[in-house]
């Protein structure tokens, strides 16, 4: 599915044309995102938003045109609820450090075990700057969410529910939008982290009725350092800023300031500008394809790939989850993720391996790490069959 719109997958690795099953950790990006980025440092560079002359007006348009593509790409209410950040991982660090002001000692934040760490790490900063505990609902060993016993941990009340909408680990889709909806009757404040959602599946934060929602662009096909915080605007007016700087204040005197408007409350210093363009020339790129395409051709790309392992008694796929998106993670009998990983490299297959950075769930499943396979909408069924034959030859060396 239009891989001739990506350049690097012309390339080869170690002498073969090149398999990149590694969508998860980052995607590869089209033309369009490339030319984009290109064109703004070629033609129109210059900072946003502050300046009179045209090149500053080219590149605000360019960037905020990003942000309303953005907006309707999530479907979020308005456009001050869309805030560019540098990722998944600053976007709940943005939300770690000003819900802190709503959270004292006693108070609870629930996360699953399947969270990646950036769903982890901010929250136990929170928790022990503020006194607050951090709880997580089981995993279970299918991979999903152990749903009884996360209703069980929303009583009493946490003050955050955080949880991802699919696991970057496992590939496992969440029933997220049942899972908002009890934590909101509970009175949490729900935040999603959709690092790994938004280049697999339509994503409608109103439907969701999610309070927050994160993302990053180089996981759908966009560049890296840069991503996206949505947030109900009545909450977003209510935290106060993140970072001190230009373009977030409205007035500054030595003796106190007051702030801008959303989003630019949020936004400190000059932004990524380049990446934002690019990020908007992604949105476009994925608003020409049909989500049902999208979805359909990446569920017969796992399904041919689990369909190959189960074949192979060396093989233990590792997680099945009710649902799945994008990743088929496996171990091989007597081997070490790394090792499998480094020889099918030398075929010119990429893969990841390790512990995904989630290892409370590695030390929940009972193993080390997984040699993960993730697929991306220019994955084809050759390079499934050529990953299936790297890796049979290299179970004839282990």
């Amino acid at each position: 599915m239009r891989r001739q719109d990506f350049p690097i997958l012309q390339e080869e690795m170690n002498g073969s044309p090149l398999v990149y099953l590694d969508n998860a950790a980052t995607t590869q990006k089209p033309a369009l995102v490339l030319h984009a980025m290109d064109a703004y440092y070629r033609t129109s560079n210059a900072n946003v938003h502050r300046a009179a002359h045209g090149l500053a007006d080219e590149a605000t348009r360019a960037y905020e045109g990003a942000r309303d593509r953005l907006r309707h790409f999530i479907n979020a209410a308005h456009r001050e609820e869309i805030i560019f950040t540098s990722g998944t991982t600053a976007s709940i660090n943005l939300l770690a450090a000003t819900l802190g002001s709503r959270l004292g000692r006693g108070d609870r934040i629930l996360i699953t075990e399947l969270e990646h760490h950036s769903n982890i790490v901010p929250w136990q900063l929170l928790a022990e700057r503020t006194g607050a505990s951090l709880i997580a609902a089981r995993v279970t060993e299918s991979g999903d969410v152990d749903l009884d016993d996360f209703h069980k941990k929303l009583q009493p009340a946490p003050a955050i529910v955080a949880f991802g909408h699919v696991s970057n680990a496992l590939g496992s889709v969440h029933p997220i939008a049942g899972m908002i909806r009890a934590a909101r009757d509970a009175g949490a404040i729900t935040v999603i982290d959709g690092a790994q959602a938004l280049a697999h599946l339509p994503v409608d934060v109103q439907a969701l009725g999610c309070d927050f929602y994160a993302g990053s662009a180089h996981k759908m096909y966009g560049p890296t350092g840069t991503g996206l915080l949505y947030g109900r605007r009545e909450l977003l007016e209510a935290l106060p800023p993140w970072q001190g700087g230009g373009e977030m204040i409205e007035e500054v005197t030595l003796t106190g300031s007051t702030w801008n408007a959303l989003p630019y409350k949020f936004e400190a210093g000059t932004p990524n500008i380049a990446g934002v363009i690019g990020f908007g020339a992604a949105i476009e790129f994925l608003e020409g394809l049909s989500w049902d395409d999208v979805r359909s051709h990446e569920q017969r790309l796992i399904s041919r790939c689990v369909a190959e392992l189960r074949q192979m008694p060396e093989v233990r796929l590792v997680g099945e989850p009710a649902e799945r998106a994008g990743v088929v993670s496996f171990l091989v009998e007597g081997s070490h993720p790394h090792d499998i990983g480094t020889l099918l490299d030398q075929q010119g297959v990429a893969v990841r391996t390790g512990h995904h950075c989630a290892m409370p769930l590695m030390t929940c499943l009972g193993v080390p790490g997984t040699v993960r396979a993730s697929f991306g909408l220019y994955n084809s069924d050759d390079d499934v069959d050529r990953f299936v034959t790297a890796l049979r030859k290299s179970l004839t060396f282990i």
